[in-house]
């Protein structure tokens, strides 16, 4: 009991310890110089940011409406409690690692942005030089909150919330700074080899689901699955509302990266509508062409995965092409899925047919219909006659899928040794929500009685 209660206290005195060493940073000024500064590429990065932020409480209630009812609020709070830890992280460190001095390529120096000392006040970022530095470093903050609540998926139903907290921590350190810094720092060794990702192919969605297909094999089958025990989505208007958000945000997630109210921001905007809707209808229509009835989840997962697909080349790619890509990666995704649930893998959301296996097709089109008519700073695709580029996609894919894959497992496992990672049978019989929270999603009073359901 004595271990139980320390390790419980652990996250309480290291938040008061990083909140008292914040009083002896320095303030900076801001803004020195307005005249650098473009006041509508600030609006745009600035809304793109809140947009971006809106996609984690969407992908809340995107995945809180597919489980099952008594695991709806532990669901939720995996991915939403992702924008506490990671904001917490991101100051101190997480930036740094991302964005700070390349130490070979690798990784940034984590002394750069310590407690983001010079960024209030530092020089714009190369690749953003109208908009302030800080306004840099808030926008990529809300990709790097979303990622590890993505991951939620594969393991909901039978992980432990503090488990998942230490995750949370340890794979925005080791998995997802390492692929930020090698793909979007200009030193970073995937953007040296002239790979492109322009708003997250690899370092959200690739990295999202080879995690997510780690920590299912790590946590195994829940009692459900192993039984072949079908259960119901507790809520399809939360599926609802949630793609809603999703595809709201996405456009501030991919219209965001050209951190500019530029044409480019607008063309982004443009396929990333496209690439939902394509996708969304896809995979109904797939659907009944196999037989099946219109499905409402069926529609809203396609639009997620066209979503997704079309991250890595929004902008890079003519908005026709979105189309064929949003089509294809359903279509793809469609049978993944299949596959998986006649497969032993517990992926309770299907993540990895749907983020992973999005994600490597969208960098895969990337390499095949970049243009650089689209995007005078891309690369022409293999379409073009570009073979070189297109290698180089490749290349990336089987870099980052290995290392997330590899990485992300060795987390789950040093998790599940520090603190044991899966709830106990009777735990998730029970379901998480009251037996990790001590709430659940409905509460009816019935005179002096209250009924929970």
């Amino acid at each position: 009991m004595k271990n139980v209660s320390i390790r419980r206290s652990v996250p309480f005195f290291l938040l008061l310890a990083i909140a008292s060493a914040s009083i002896f940073m320095s303030p900076e000024n801001s803004f020195s110089d307005q005249r650098r500064y473009n006041s509508a590429d600030i609006t745009w990065v600035l809304i793109s940011a809140a947009l971006v932020f809106l996609m984690t409480p969407g992908l809340a209630f995107f995945y809180g409406g597919m489980v099952n009812n008594k695991n709806v609020i532990s669901t939720m709070i995996k991915s939403f409690v992702s924008a506490g830890i990671v904001s917490v992280l991101w100051l101190i460190v997480g930036f740094s690692l991302c964005f700070g001095e390349s130490l070979g390529g690798l990784i940034g120096n984590p002394a750069s942005f310590l407690f983001f000392q010079n960024v209030v006040s530092g020089e714009p970022w190369a690749g953003a030089p109208t908009i302030p530095f800080i306004l840099f470093a808030f926008f990529h903050l809300m990709f790097a909150i979303i990622t590890p609540g993505i991951v939620v998926g594969a393991v909901a139903e039978r992980i432990k919330f503090t488990s998942y907290i230490l995750f949370i921590v340890l794979f925005s350190l080791f998995v997802y700074a390492p692929l930020a810094h090698w793909s979007w720092h200009p030193d970073g060794f995937l953007a040296r080899l002239g790979v492109l990702d322009f708003a997250g192919g690899t370092v959200v969605h690739i990295s999202a689901g080879c995690a997510a297909l780690a920590g299912a094999l790590v946590l195994k089958q829940r009692k459900s699955h192993a039984d072949h025990i079908k259960t119901q989505p507790a809520n399809i208007a939360y599926v609802l509302i949630g793609t809603g958000l999703l595809w709201f945000g996405w456009f501030g997630f991919n219209g965001g990266s050209a951190l500019a109210a530029n044409s480019l921001a607008v063309s982004a905007f443009a396929t990333t509508n496209i690439a939902a809707a394509a996708a969304g209808l896809a995979w109904m229509f797939f659907d009944v062409f196999r037989g099946k009835k219109p499905s409402v989840v069926g529609f809203c997962i396609g639009a997620v995965v066209g979503l997704v697909a079309i991250t890595p080349s929004a902008g890079f790619v003519a908005i026709p092409q979105s189309v064929f890509i949003g089509v294809v990666a359903a279509l793809i995704s469609n049978i993944a899925v299949e596959w998986r649930s006649k497969s032993s893998l517990d992926d309770t959301l299907d993540v990895v047919p749907c983020h992973g296996v999005g994600g490597v097709v969208g960098m895969f089109f990337t390499g095949v219909f970049a243009n650089t008519v689209t995007n005078p700073d891309a690369a022409n695709g293999i379409l073009f006659g570009e073979n070189s580029f297109f290698l180089a996609q490749v290349t990336g894919i089987l870099i980052v899928t290995t290392y997330s894959f590899v990485v992300s497992y060795g987390i789950f496992k040093l998790v599940n040794l520090i603190d044991p990672i899966r709830v106990t049978e009777a735990e998730e019989e029970q379901g998480l929500d009251i037996t990790q929270h001590d709430e659940e999603l409905y509460t009816y009073h019935a005179g002096d009685k209250v009924i929970q359901l």
